[in-house]
Parts: C-alpha cells; structure tokens; sequence
C-alpha cells in the first residue's frame, strides 16, 4: 500500500487525490475578476454579429470588440503596419493580416489579450499546484 496524506479535512489521500485537491484549491485561491475579465475579452473578439458581404476567404461575421473599437478609434494611419490575428475558420488556422485604421487593430487585440491572461492564470495555478504538493509528499511522490 503506498503512502497517504492529508489535506485540510481530508486523510487518507493517495498522491493523485492529493494533487487533486491541490489544483482544486489553488484553482480556487487564483481565480477572481481578472479571469472574468479574460472570459469577457474572448467572448467579445469573437465574430458572432452578421455582416454584409464579404471577400471569399474572409472571415464571416464581426466581433462586439470591433464595432466598438472601430467606433470609438476611427484613426486611420499611411501605411498598413498594424498587425492583427484573425482565425479565418477556427483557432487552429489563424493567420496575421496587416491594418491601417487602429480601432480594427484594438478589436483584434482584445480575445488576443484575453487569451494571454486565462494562459497566465493556468500557468500559475499550475505551477502553484505542483510547488504545494512537492512541499507535502515525501521524495518518492514528488513531481
């Protein structure tokens, strides 16, 4: 039978349970306004509105983020040196496109923004996780 520990009110926990209950806490202690926040800024990057026509390979519908952006920052520069990200039909075909007008490059940025927080907060939780149990579990347990 291999080793137990305890956790709180929790005994007799095996490494996994252990680890589990971790994450779970740690998930807990790391969560707060910023990861709705983060939710909040994927959710509105994304091209849910109806649009008019559009070119063949462009991506079909417009996001909240751009509408307002574009609205609020209607600054159109010389050159197209702004770059943005657009998914042309899901996230594992993203693909940059250059912009001359800032408000389409801050409607762009924003799920990309948000994305690099929910990453931050995993990474930490993580990281946070594994440190805590490796500072509970004998040697032969640690990760």
């Amino acid at each position: 039978m291999g080793n137990r520990y305890q956790y709180g009110m929790h005994t007799g926990l095996e490494p996994a349970e252990l680890f589990f209950l971790i994450a779970i806490a740690e998930t807990y202690r790391q969560t707060a306004i910023e990861d709705l926040t983060s939710i909040a800024m994927i959710l509105l990057g994304q091209p849910f509105l109806p649009t008019r026509g559009k070119f063949k390979f462009a991506v079909k519908g417009t996001s909240v983020a751009s509408i307002v952006s574009r609205t609020m920052l209607p600054i159109d520069i010389k050159y197209r040196i702004l770059p943005t990200v657009t998914s042309f039909s899901s996230l594992m075909m993203l693909r940059v496109k250059f912009t001359s007008n800032l408000g389409a490059f801050v409607g762009r940025a924003i799920p990309g923004v948000g994305w690099v927080l929910l990453a931050t907060d995993v990474s930490t939780i993580l990281f946070r996780s594994v440190q805590l149990y490796n500072d509970i579990v004998k040697p032969e347990d640690r990760l």
